[in-house]
């Protein structure tokens, strides 16, 4: 089979990272018989640099002309970059937000689990962890703040800024409708994160949620309040499956999670639309402290790729064959800076992806 991917590298550590997410691509159609086809694409601060903006048009028909896209990272350093002394709209970031809306890339989908063997890279005490966790972040994407009506002006001699939370309920529905089909395939449970106790807009979201819930009579539903749900996540991890929420409840509580694996270095995600395409990227930024020194983990970025594996092409034997290639290699002992332990075997951004490729047979 082949399949035609768009690669937006981005700035930072993203060259380095996809680099090594293409290796393993290229591995697995070597192993499988799969040819894949790649074009690539600016992004971020490496296309204000080129075209004045974060993200253009034909930069966004490729990826829609294309099966997938894979993404490294976009973004430098906050309040010490060229690319932030202009317009909000202007900034690296803000071309992730127009190609999630530009490509309806409603769900996104962040596993977070702690393998074997990281258990001393995650900051939680060993009672905590117990027998480790596995759970799924199924976050809304393309409402809430941070597509909400925003502006700033002066009221009074007082400057004051405005961001308006928006969800309907056709929103909200196909995104939960993601959250309880994933844990169908789990362990049937669904923790729906809100602050409905504050918020109209959470109100109706777990109103709906609870009618998409009576659909998946399997499906265990919990409400629970985001500031719970922060605290639950580093007293109690092993107790989530799916978690679903919105927005930017879903942006804070994934960095979290992210953490408590060992490193966000780590965390894949998976940016789907109501179909089969999707735009796969690491979920962590561009480490702008790190570029170019070889010392990037790629292993959330080539993760990434396994789950562009998954869901855009169906292709789960090889999806996984990527997935145990990676337990092999940290089986095996071989750790990047920011997963290193003593004992174990420091490598770099280049020889991480050699060995998991050396693992997929």
């Amino acid at each position: 089979m082949e399949y035609r991917i768009a690669v937006i590298p981005g700035d930072g550590i993203g060259p380095e990272i996809v680099t090594e997410a293409k290796k393993v691509l290229d591995r697995v159609g070597q192993v499988f018989g799969h040819t894949f086809h790649y074009t690539e694409v600016d992004m971020g601060g490496v296309s204000i640099d080129k075209y004045g903006v974060p993200l253009t048009k034909e930069a966004l028909e490729t990826a829609k002309n294309s099966d997938s896209v894979l993404l490294g990272a976009v973004g430098g350093h906050v309040g010490n970059s060229r690319w932030y002394d202009v317009a909000p709209e202007l900034r690296p970031e803000a071309g992730l937000l127009a190609i999630r809306k530009g490509l309806n890339l409603f769900a996104n989908i962040r596993p977070a689990c702690l393998y074997d063997g990281l258990e001393d890279a995650c900051p939680l005490k060993r009672e905590i962890i117990g027998d480790g966790f596995d759970m799924v972040i199924v976050r809304e994407l393309t409402g809430g703040l941070y597509f909400g009506e925003r502006h700033t002006e002066e009221v009074n001699g007082v400057m004051q800024a405005t961001d308006t939370l928006v969800y309907n309920e056709t929103e909200i529905r196909r995104v939960a409708v993601k959250a309880f089909e994933t844990a169908m395939k789990r362990k049937k449970k669904v923790t729906s994160v809100d602050k409905a106790n504050v918020l109209d807009s959470s109100r109706l979201w777990r109103k709906v949620v609870a009618e998409v819930a009576a659909d998946y009579p399997e499906v265990a539903l919990e409400n629970m309040l985001v500031d719970n749900c922060a605290m639950q996540l580093v007293m109690d991890p092993g107790q989530f499956d799916v978690i679903l929420t919105e927005n930017m409840f879903g942006d804070i509580l994934s960095d979290e999670a992210s953490m408590i694996t060992g490193s966000i270095g780590m965390l894949s995600s998976a940016s789907l639309n109501e179909g089969k395409f999707g735009l796969y990227e690491p979920s962590h930024g561009s480490a702008p402290d790190i570029a170019g020194k070889g010392i990037a983990n790629p292993i959330a970025t080539i993760l990434s790729a396994a789950m562009m594996l998954r869901f855009s092409f169906d292709l789960d034997k090889e999806a996984e064959a990527v997935e145990n290639a990676v337990k092999k290699v940290l089986a095996g002992g071989y750790r990047t800076a920011d997963i290193m332990a003593e004992g174990m075997k420091q490598t770099g951004t280049k020889e991480m992806g050699d060995l998991i490729c050396s693992q997929i047979a």
